[in-house]
């Protein structure tokens, strides 16, 4: 199984014939940029690359009526006097005397990417299409969408396949209500929406994109909506919305199949959205995306009208969805106060509905926030760079477009004894080298338990293992040491890593490891032990919390706590060490593993006891090595002990990790700090660079 693209030429026939402003940013162009940016990048090649058929009549009856589908059929006899009239009856559409066979062919491309996955044919996918569907409704077209390509495989997915839970992230910039309109009574269907609002200001202009739409009857909490009410919103308010709002839903929701809507007017660049998010952010949305549903994952093109962005974002997208390392975020990752007032609000129109989401938030509400995320007055009005200017500010951040060199190796395992039998996926190499003796053994005299044969074997295969993922020769491994040496172990990890002048180190220890005394003061360590005695934290980098008993905490604590501060940190490497009675699970294991693999670029080290099973180690290099982590179970609720702790570190940590913000800050408490100048104040290490300039249209 591998990532499956499905696009067919002919979607580019249809294009605009008269001359309208709104409608010809929706041009064949965006299909020949995705391609030509997957092909330059070699990405197309390593797909299974599927031809689209169309959709049949009795498909696209799924969702949308006999009498609609024929008005869109008699388009292919109009003509252009007559197609001009037709699409003035629609809000923001045009026909031409091919939509109906490149309609056909996009809702067919998303039916076929579908199919493919759920036989097995695919793992995931993409479906490069055009036109759009997210906007479409049952008897109408609207907004560039024909068809609601989305909404039919959804359906498709319920009728032919008996899926009974799908979930629909909307990540376009604008509110998909067409797909909400289908499902908003249907509970088997979760449909998750960002989008610009502007307080309804922002097309389509819709009070049932508000926060307060929930869906109706058996549907009421299955329609999340979540309104950016300025623009500007860039990747730290992306990353915060999917891990305080989407992901909390859907780990609790346990989908078999994601649906993405994977609209790139989000991105930076685009006209329409004028938001900052890089491309390499929706690499990190799609692999947060793959811990779900064992990895099925199935994307449609709906907008981004800025070629460059749309590629390098599709792009991005293609190489998260193949399990390919993703390159770190770059620039402070500080939340906006509007996003966040957004992100608490919608947590609290959705609490009553979802386990997840209750009894964890304390800030109240505050009154909109009236600031960009530079700290000036948010503003729609002309005023800044020229379109010329800004594309040439642009052309220089996304040009040439190319990928973040990837390490020839992408996962290793090294064991003192392999095992042969050990059930391991194409690709994960078995180390067998180890460093010189002279170093090991300089290594092993900090620490008396290193002295044995045992332990020096296992020593030298992690110092050549790790010496080889700092060079950049592998991405992630998996290494193992006796127990009574797996303290000593993780010493000498954290030494050595410091020694090759790694700048943040992100060590998340579980069991009964405790933290290096003499480099307590060290700030190029953030120390989180898992399996503490109680919640605390002796300094901003020296934090411990107890493991949590039941999935709902142990999601929270993860979505909550582990993630926030990795990305907040940025490190260049996590260590992820499993001690004596680290009291995990396999799939829990797993998951902690996968969805670290995003902050450090995949930069990965796991630390296990060769005491552990073989099955752990397994486990642990497919998910390192991109493979999607095995379902936790049963969703149970947080204890109400383990959401006292959760709360009782984030208001010790907020005010240094902003990531762990999941509501705007009182006014006085520093919340209107501009975004920009949020650099990390304590440590050695410099501040990383504020992100590209965006184009304020």
């Amino acid at each position: 199984m591998g990532t499956a693209l499905v696009y067919h030429e002919d979607m580019m026939l249809s294009r605009l014939l008269w001359d309208d402003p709104e409608c010809r940013i929706e041009c064949p162009e965006r299909l020949a940029a995705a391609l030509d940016g997957l092909r330059q990048c070699g990405l197309e090649q390593r797909c299974l690359r599927l031809v689209a058929r169309e959709a049949s009549e009795e498909e696209l009856g799924l969702v949308h009526s006999p009498e609609y589908v024929a008005l869109v059929q008699r388009t292919q006899a109009l003509s252009k006097e007559e197609l001009q009239v037709l699409s003035g009856q629609y809000d923001a559409v045009y026909f031409h005397q091919s939509t109906f066979h490149c309609a056909r062919l996009a809702a067919g491309a998303a039916l076929q990417l579908v199919d493919a996955v759920l036989t097995g044919a695919a793992h995931n996918g993409l479906a490069l299409v055009r036109p759009p569907g997210h906007h479409s409704q049952r008897a109408a077209a609207n907004g560039f969408c024909v068809f609601n390509n989305v909404a039919i495989a959804a359906e498709h997915a319920k009728q032919k396949h008996g899926l009974h839970r799908i979930l629909i992230v909307d990540w376009d910039v604008h509110h998909g209500q067409g797909i909400q309109y289908i499902f908003e009574d249907d509970p088997s269907v979760l449909y998750f929406s960002w989008h610009r609002y502007e307080h309804g200001h922002f097309w389509p202009f819709l009070q049932e994109s508000n926060v307060d739409a929930v869906g109706r009857g058996q549907g009421r909490g299955f329609t999340v909506n979540l309104p950016w009410n300025q623009v500007g919103m860039g990747n730290a308010d992306y990353l915060a919305a999917f891990l305080h709002t989407l992901l909390p839903l859907a780990f609790e929701f346990n989908p078999e199949l994601v649906l993405v809507s994977a609209g790139f007017d989000s991105a930076i660049g685009d006209p329409e959205g004028q938001m900052r998010a890089t491309p390499e952010c929706f690499a990190h949305l799609t692999q947060l995306l793959q811990v779900l549903a064992n990895g099925r994952v199935c994307a449609v093109l709906e907008g981004g009208y800025h070629l460059e962005s749309l590629a390098k974002s599709v792009c991005m997208m293609v190489q998260a969805l193949l399990g390919d390392p993703v390159p770190p975020l770059s620039g402070p990752l500080v939340p906006c106060q509007s996003a966040l007032e957004s992100i608490h609000s919608v947590r609290m129109t959705q609490a009553p509905y979802w386990m997840s989401l209750q009894k964890q938030d304390v800030a109240t509400m505050l009154n909109p926030g009236s600031h960009s995320p530079d700290g000036t007055p948010a503003t729609l009005l002309p005023g800044g760079p020229t379109c010329e200017a800004a594309a040439t500010t642009l052309s220089s951040f996304l040009d040439p477009l190319h990928l973040s060199p990837i390490p020839p190796i992408r996962t290793a395992v090294a064991l003192t004894v392999p095992d042969a039998t050990l059930p391991l996926p194409p690709g994960v190499l078995c180390q067998e080298g180890s460093a010189p003796r002279e170093e090991t053994e300089a290594w092993a005299r900090l620490h008396k338990s290193l002295a044995q044969d045992e332990a020096l074997d296992a020593l030298g295969k992690l110092l050549y293992l790790f010496d080889r993922i700092l060079d950049g020769q592998v991405s992630s491994g998996i290494t193992a040491t006796p127990a009574s040496a797996a303290e000593a172990t993780l010493d000498v990890a954290i030494r050595r890593a410091l020694c090759h002048r790694a700048q943040r180190l992100f060590c998340v220890a579980l069991g009964q490891l405790d933290w290096p005394p003499d480099l307590a003061d060290d700030r190029r360590i953030l120390w989180l032990n898992i399996g503490g005695k109680e919640a605390a934290a002796s300094s901003m980098f020296h934090i411990s919390t107890p493991l949590p008993r039941t999935t709902g905490g142990f999601l929270s604590c993860v979505l909550g706590l582990v993630l926030p501060l990795a990305y907040g940190f940025q490190p260049d490497l996590v260590l992820v060490a499993l001690g004596p009675a680290h009291g995990l699970q396999n799939p829990q294991a797993a998951l902690l593993a996968a969805m670290l693999r995003g902050p450090a670029g995949g930069r990965v080290l796991a630390l296990i006891g060769e005491e552990s099973t073989p099955q752990l180690a397994s486990t642990l290099a497919r998910v390192l090595h991109g493979e999607a982590p095995p379902n936790l179970g049963p969703f149970l609720m947080a204890s109400p002990e383990d959401i006292q702790a959760l709360l009782h570190l984030r208001a010790q940590l907020e005010p240094r990790w902003k990531m762990l913000q999941v509501a705007g800050e009182a006014p006085g408490s520093g919340g209107s700090e501009p975004a920009a100048q949020s650099q990390p104040t304590e440590g050695p290490f410099p501040a990383a660079p504020s992100g590209p300039p965006f184009w304020v249209a």
